[in-house]
């Protein structure tokens, strides 16, 4: 670890579009990192958007506390949220993925996609058909679903425009958090039936190859998955970490697809049709389709390829010592278990692996953690992941070269994040373009 003195690093810059930290915050931060010998994380990072510290509060032993409550609720100093992108009918919100420990999401932190709002729909009202190829068409309600036996498993759902804001060659930002960048991803426990026991009480004939699964909401959101995937581990999820499945995330049933896009997971299902094709409906020919670089487009790319990103060091992060730095982040892959994730502390040129925190679990994120002695120069990091199918996240240029600049889905591209000198973090992308 670096033995040299430790000094308190200028405030940020003027003119450089970043709030300047208050001599306070700068004071805080130098008190009580590496003079203890130990590896700096996030606790000991800055903000660029710190604030003045909060007065102390009382001594806890002098006050009786709370009474039991019914719901319990965040500490005060404790309250992540969802970032709203607009207040729309079509619109999201974004996971604090910066904010989290371990991989599970807090359900009311799980990210929202939606296209005609979150509709308002009474369990005990809802029904579920199965028809088209089959042999006995069937209404399920939601008391006859429960009959069934019930799995669960952990896995991510993700976005397949997860990533957008970063990767047009034209407009790549700096200023912008993990949140911001890669949001649209949340982990949980799901639990309901297995679908192909409910196509299996329906009798499938012979000859179908695909369904088409529709939603409850204004849209009708509608999009045709391979009979193959819905016989594998698709599962009609009506439970997200323990509790019924929120509204935003399709109360009261929604199809879960592991390791698929988030948008063929129709959320407040109401009809699944047994077909020998795909319905080719509106969000995906017009929507959800990948246009390529030799001006054709790849549909049904239904799987989330191998994926990582640095969570910290980050923006709006700012490290105000050079010594022993923890890295830290998420790696995903929809294809399987994550095998290997590494870190680059010198802008892609050399690779070291992380550690990765378990559970690692199929379909689902991993923690990984890469302990790095900042030397106190400026340099971009960044994070790859490889699968258990050897696939490798690729640099953007790959995948530009692959794919082309045009597509706004299926960018898992490297992320990277610049330190600069005095130890402000921004988004890097673009120093490496």
């Amino acid at each position: 670890m670096d033995s040299s003195p430790r000094t308190i690093p200028p405030g940020i810059r003027a003119g450089e579009g970043r709030p300047r930290l208050s001599r306070r915050a700068w004071l805080a931060a130098a008190s009580g990192t590496a003079a203890t010998g130990l590896v700096m994380t996030r606790w000991d990072a800055l903000k660029a958007t710190a604030q003045e510290a909060s007065p102390a509060a009382a001594d806890p032993t002098k006050i009786p506390g709370r009474f039991v409550s019914e719901v319990g609720t965040r500490a005060p100093g404790e309250q992540p949220r969802r970032l709203l992108r607009t207040l729309a009918l079509s619109s999201s919100s974004r996971t604090p993925l910066q904010d989290l420990h371990g991989t599970i999401t807090p359900s009311d932190l799980h990210f929202e996609r939606h296209h005609a709002g979150v509709p308002d729909i009474a369990a005990q009202d809802h029904e579920l058909l199965v028809h088209g190829m089959v042999e006995r068409p069937m209404v399920f309600r939601m008391p006859d679903l429960k009959r069934y036996p019930q799995t669960s498993r952990i896995c991510f759902i993700e976005c397949s425009g997860n990533g957008g804001g970063a990767y047009n060659r034209d407009r790549m930002p700096t200023t912008i958090t993990p949140q911001q960048l890669d949001g649209l991803l949340s982990t949980s426990e799901w639990a309901g039936v297995m679908l192909s026991t409910i196509l299996r009480e329906v009798g499938v004939r012979s000859g179908a190859s695909w369904i088409l699964a529709e939603g409850s909401d204004a849209a009708v959101m509608s999009r045709s998955v391979p009979l193959d995937k819905a016989m594998d581990d698709a599962m009609l999820a009506y439970v997200q970490n323990g509790e019924a499945i929120r509204p935003e995330q399709g109360y009261p049933v929604r199809l879960l697809l592991p390791g698929w896009e988030g948008n063929a997971q129709v959320k407040w299902l109401r009809r699944i049709e047994v077909t020998d094709r795909p319905t080719m409906t509106r969000d995906e020919t017009s929507r959800y389709t990948d246009p390529l670089k030799d001006g054709t487009a790849r549909q049904f790319s239904f799987v989330m390829d191998a994926k990582s990103i640095i969570t910290f060091p980050s923006y709006p992060y700012v490290l105000p010592e050079r010594g022993w730095w923890e890295i830290e982040g998420l790696a995903w892959s929809g294809r399987g278990r994550i095998t290997r994730v590494e870190v680059s502390t010198d802008g892609g040129r050399s690779w070291t692996d992380a550690v990765m925190q378990p559970p690692i679990l199929s379909k689902s994120t991993v923690r990984f953690r890469h302990l790095w002695n900042w030397n106190g120069r400026e340099t971009v990091i960044l994070s790859r992941a490889t699968d258990e199918t050897g696939y490798v996240q690729p640099t953007v240029h790959q995948l530009w070269e692959a794919r082309g600049d045009r597509t706004s889905y299926h960018q898992n591209h490297q992320r990277a994040w610049k330190i600069a000198a005095d130890g402000a973090v921004t988004f890097g992308l673009g120093d490496l373009l």
